[in-house]
């Protein structure tokens, strides 16, 4: 086989301790980040972009951020929904106030001010955990919505009660409004996503990882040894939040371009980021990756499947989306919690045994 590590040693510390130690792994990880961004460009359409990719791309920045809270940290939250809203109005707010700012710096600013409002409701997580605490971030999600939907000055006082996004451009290009081409769109939101994954891939495997995962598997215990709940979590909820808040500002700027805040950022939002931690694996950035991918790819195989080759009603297929989505979440929670990123990490280690016995 060709998954092997015969010839592939290390001479320090530093290279084993790699994200990718074995070379096969890090050459084809520098191989999807190049076609990604040297070949998809040249390819890409309007339907790819925004059926497949550019939703891929946001739920995936999303997915990290919530896995980083949920599966390092073991905070549950119930409030992805409410804090990309955040990011979202933030944007908005900032690209009409300051049109002579680059959007990007706008998306950036609206994850630090999303990562202020998580740390501000994630205080309860001091005094509460498990079920108490899923219930006061899910609070967090229906009062996040009423605000914005009640409050004019969110919207600019719009008497639609919506957002929609100014044409904005980055290196000459327009990334945002009607000219926006589904390259540039593209280009930008894989920019953001491979800036949240090196992010989160260094805080994981570093102090701050440690910590969280600490107060994770038992935060009594965590404290005895000297790491501070009050540090561990909020610092969780801000980072978290800051890459939830950032999926927001890309879900309404760059892919939607006109929002409103109950249909796009609804508890629905919130219920479909977790499942796609749950499915792709708790505590793993492959594992948010990989979650993503799977439910934004199984509602297009479906209607393509069932409502264009069967000729199904689309609500009927709709709903047997949801009973997929439900058994495959069932099954994962009693038979593999750790979700498609174990099973990956187990055909890898097969590969590499084989044709041994394991």
């Amino acid at each position: 086989m060709f998954y092997r590590e015969a010839g592939d040693f290390k001479t320090s510390y530093r290279d084993d301790g790699q994200t990718f130690p074995i070379a096969l792994d890090r050459w084809g990880y520098y191989a999807i980040v190049a076609v990604a961004a040297l070949v998809v460009p040249f390819v890409i359409n309007d339907y790819w972009a925004s059926a497949i990719l550019l939703p891929f791309l946001i739920y995936a920045i999303a997915s990290i951020g919530l896995n980083i809270l949920v599966g390092y940290a073991g905070q549950v939250s119930l409030g992805t929904g409410g804090f990309m809203a955040v990011g979202a109005y933030s944007v908005y707010k900032l690209m009409t106030a300051f049109p002579e700012i680059s959007i990007i710096a706008h998306i950036l600013l609206a994850g630090g001010m999303t990562a202020l409002v998580g740390m501000a409701f994630g205080l309860p997580s001091l005094r509460i955990k498990g079920f108490y605490l899923a219930v006061a971030t899910l609070a967090a999600q229906f009062f996040l919505v009423w605000l914005f939907n009640k409050v004019p000055w969110f919207y600019n006082n719009s008497a639609s009660g919506q957002i929609n996004a100014p044409e904005r451009t980055v290196l000459g290009w327009a990334v945002t409004g009607p000219a926006a081409t589904p390259a540039a769109k593209y280009l930008v939101c894989l920019a953001f996503v491979v800036f949240a994954a090196w992010i989160a891939r260094n805080l994981t495997r570093g102090m701050f990882g440690r910590k969280w995962m600490a107060i994770r598997d038992m935060d009594i215990a965590a404290e005895i040894i000297g790491v501070n709940p009050l540090t561990a979590k909020l610092s969780a909820f801000g980072v978290s939040s800051f890459f939830v808040g950032i999926a927001g500002a890309l879900l309404f700027a760059v892919y939607l371009g006109a929002a409103e805040v109950t249909e796009a950022f609804g508890i629905n939002k919130s219920f479909l980021v977790l499942f796609m931690v749950i499915i792709g694996g708790l505590g793993s950035i492959f594992g948010s990756f990989a979650g993503a991918a799977f439910l934004v790819v199984l509602p297009v195989f479906l209607k393509n499947l069932l409502v264009g080759t069967f000729g199904w009603p689309t609500d009927l297929a709709a709903h047997f989306e949801l009973m997929i989505v439900g058994a495959l979440i069932i099954f994962f929670l009693i038979v593999e919690p750790h979700g498609l990123a174990r099973l990956w990490r187990l055909v890898k280690e097969k590969l590499r045994l084989w044709p041994f016995p394991h």
